[in-house]
């Protein structure tokens, strides 16, 4: 079995950085320069509307890769926002780019990692397209093994599946 995309960027040599929220690490249109390691806490990378909406490209918790398809990108194309007291390892993408060219273990462990993303990104998309709060919800469940997050959580879900945090609320309500 190979090694993670994670465990194989890890072994970098990077600085650690600790991040509060709402701390932004990066704003869309910013040139890309590091690999973001999340090692501990949760970020977010998101783009926001013009009415303010925030909508959640990606959830990086521990042990994950923030933004790691800015690998192949002058810019970023949404802004990471600190979600919870994160730690983070900022890896030189040059680095990254210089081991990949003579690396076939890194250059597959990041191929499947993309790939695991792309069928990620496409049950999100599959979510969005559900009519109701409650079919939207049903299919994140049944997306996450049936389990619902604690409570404090819940608002995270609701911008996952485009919903408003108060719709979201009710469907739960009407479910216990």
């Amino acid at each position: 079995m190979s090694a993670s995309i994670f465990d194989l960027l890890n072994r970098f040599h990077g600085r650690l950085y600790d991040y509060s929220p709402p701390k932004v690490l990066f704003r869309k249109g910013d040139p890309v320069e590091f690999l973001f390691l999340i090692l501990s806490g949760e970020m977010r990378l998101a783009r926001f509307l013009e009415n303010g909406n925030e909508i959640v490209l990606q959830r990086a918790g521990p042990n994950s890769v923030l933004a790691e398809a800015s690998l192949f990108s002058h810019y970023y194309h949404c802004d990471a926002v600190c979600h919870q007291d994160a730690q983070v390892k900022m890896i030189r993408k040059h680095d990254v780019e210089a081991h990949l060219a003579d690396n076939n273990q890194m250059a597959i462990s990041l191929a499947a990692h993309l790939a695991r993303e792309v069928q990620a990104t496409r049950q999100r998309a599959e979510i969005l397209r559900l009519r109701t709060v409650a079919e939207r919800l049903d299919a994140w469940i049944a997306w996450h093994d049936g389990v619902l997050p604690e409570k404090g959580n819940w608002r995270v879900i609701a911008l996952e599946i485009g919903v408003s945090p108060e719709a979201l609320y009710r469907e739960i309500a009407q479910r216990h």
